[in-house]
């Protein structure tokens, strides 16, 4: 009674098929394979931004100076 056989996962396999169909579970393994690919760039993402995170403001402002969207302003306080 512990363990299934191959013809009872077999036959959850067919109820499964019957009930969702054959396209709707390709849509849901596409959809889960993407997810993961997502949530694996976002950790490789999450390290580069740690790496900007550690730099020195030197080298921060410098960089930000490279880019031709940067706009330099002077903060000011109100009186």
């Amino acid at each position: 009674m512990g363990s299934f056989s191959i013809w009872h996962w077999l036959i959850v396999l067919l109820v499964v098929v019957l009930i969702f169909g054959t396209k709707k579970l390709k849509n849901m393994g596409s959809d889960l394979g993407s997810a993961v690919k997502g949530f694996k760039d976002g950790v490789k993402g999450g390290t580069e931004s740690a790496d900007a995170a550690s730099m020195p403001a030197a080298q921060v402002t410098a960089a930000k100076a490279a880019d031709p969207n940067t706009v330099d302003v002077d903060a000011k306080t109100k009186s």
